[in-house]
């Protein structure tokens, strides 16, 4: 497989404190990786890290065989890494249509613009459905998917998601992981950071797991899934039980590595 995206000694924080403390995580094109760990190991850190939110003050992060460290949010965005936050970024009080048009801001070729709209639409056809409603009046699940499908107006490359399924409930979570699930099989890569540990690995080609700063294993999702040990210390009960169930909260924050 090929990396798409790889930190190395990456160490960042904020102000005077250091939450990443020398993370290395190699992220393979076209995949779904999760990132599960105690409260402030640095699982959201790691995203803004690579989203230029922040900038490592050791350490490389390298994004599509070029190093990124010092690049603006702006310019990480131009290259094709798109940062999906954690609260609701929606305006509640313009339609579904407007809201994803946003997602455009970049772009001057108008035409580029709406052949993306019809691929945001066909790949989340509430999106089409509810379009002149306000996004105001969506469920959670819905605004959600909403959130997600104006990342295809950047045509993204990778896609940083932060608790995509944060106070949903079970079916709305479903959705959400299977629209992530659908942004995957379209060629993108997606990393992110699930509080619902058992769904994120569920869905996740591969998972890594942060504490204290650092990646300390990396493995597939379903191996996570299986270890005895990871559920003990992450998922809350033992690894037996079924992803499909409602999936115990796991604190945010987090850091991993690869068996």
């Amino acid at each position: 497989m090929t990396a798409i995206l790889s930190l190395t000694g990456v160490v960042a924080g904020y102000g005077a404190g250091d939450i990443l403390k020398g993370v290395d995580l190699t992220i393979e094109k076209g995949t779904i990786t999760c990132l599960i760990g105690p409260n402030g190991a640095g699982k959201s850190t790691v995203l803004k890290t690579v989203s230029g939110l922040l900038h490592p003050r050791e350490g490389t992060v390298v994004f599509d065989g070029d190093e990124i460290s010092r690049l603006s949010p702006k310019a990480r965005v131009q290259r094709g890494i798109v940062h999906v936050p954690q609260e609701r970024s929606l305006f509640p009080g313009m339609t579904v249509t407007d809201n994803l048009l946003l997602g455009g801001y970049l772009i001057r070729d108008a035409a580029v613009v709406r052949s993306r709209l019809e691929q945001a639409w066909e790949a989340f056809p509430i999106c089409r459905s509810r379009a002149g409603e306000r996004a105001g009046s969506l469920s959670g699940g819905e605004q959600k998917q909403v959130e997600l499908a104006r990342t295809l107006i950047l045509d993204p490359t990778l896609i940083l998601l932060d608790e995509p399924s944060i106070g949903l409930d079970p079916r709305s979570r479903g959705i959400v992981f299977e629209s992530i699930r659908t942004l995957s099989a379209s060629g993108r890569t997606v990393l992110l950071v699930e509080q619902n540990a058992r769904s994120g690995l569920a869905a996740s080609d591969f998972g890594a797991v942060l504490e204290s700063g650092r990646v300390r294993l990396e493995a597939t999702g379903a191996s996570l899934l299986d270890d005895p040990e990871v559920a003990r210390l992450y998922l809350g009960a033992g690894a037996s039980a079924a992803p499909s169930a409602t999936p115990p909260l796991l604190a945010h924050d987090d850091e991993g590595m690869r068996r």
